[in-house]
């Protein structure tokens, strides 16, 4: 397993610019090679360049997991074009919703979405549908930007760390394994400072060891 610590364009919160899957990953236009590089690294997947809406917060627009790609209508008829042709086998679907930042309002795997409560119920049944999983509308620690706030690959989550006893106990059954957890010294928002999937992670700049350690301890990637 490969843990490794980086900036993307200068900033810690990566999660903002880049989504991963067991697959593949997708990264902002502007991203550097070398952004690229630590993806294959860490994660053992290729990152391909997209833009949403001329924006590079791919994580903060769209969610993925190894079958599916949501993001929302605001991309562009050639921006949704190059996705599709850079991953002909995944299927790429938009989304009509005023909370076109499905990245942080969505969490999903190869088998669950997690679903901000702010969704309706018809909604939430068509984010299943798309990104072929269960969905669940869940919120935690107070927050309802469940993709911001929390991580999930194939192999365990990492939720943060104002959830309640209670809530980590509503999403156990769901996933293989839990742990609680901050980081870039103590951000809340531990997907956007995070890029993982079930080979390895890149956490922000400024995660410390011990966040570092709970992240591992969550998804199940200790050696």
């Amino acid at each position: 397993m490969v843990i490794s610590k980086a900036n993307i364009n200068g900033n810690p919160f990566i999660g903002a610019f880049c989504i991963a899957t067991d697959s593949y990953a997708l990264i902002g236009n502007t991203a550097a090679e070398k952004s690229h590089a630590m993806v294959r690294k860490s994660l053992g997947v290729d990152a391909h360049s997209v833009s949403i809406d001329n924006s590079d917060l791919i994580g903060i627009y769209a969610v993925a997991n190894s079958r599916a790609i949501l993001v929302p209508e605001i991309i562009s008829q050639s921006e949704l074009a190059s996705i599709r042709r850079h991953l002909p086998g995944i299927s790429v679907e938009t989304f009509a919703t005023d909370l076109n930042a499905l990245g942080n309002n969505i969490l999903a795997n190869d088998s669950i979405a997690v679903v901000s409560p702010e969704f309706s119920e018809e909604e939430t049944a068509e984010i299943g549908r798309k990104l072929q999983v269960k969905p669940l509308r869940m919120s935690f620690g107070g927050f309802n930007t469940v993709g911001a706030n929390n991580v999930l690959t194939n192999k365990g989550m990492v939720l943060n760390n104002n959830a309640s006893d209670e809530e980590v106990a509503a999403i156990k059954p769901h996933v293989k394994g839990v742990s609680q957890s901050t980081a870039n010294l103590g951000s809340l928002s531990v997907r956007l400072s995070s890029i993982a999937n079930s080979n390895g992670a890149i956490l922000g700049q400024e995660t410390t060891g011990f966040e570092i350690a709970r992240i591992m301890e969550g998804l199940d990637l200790s050696d």
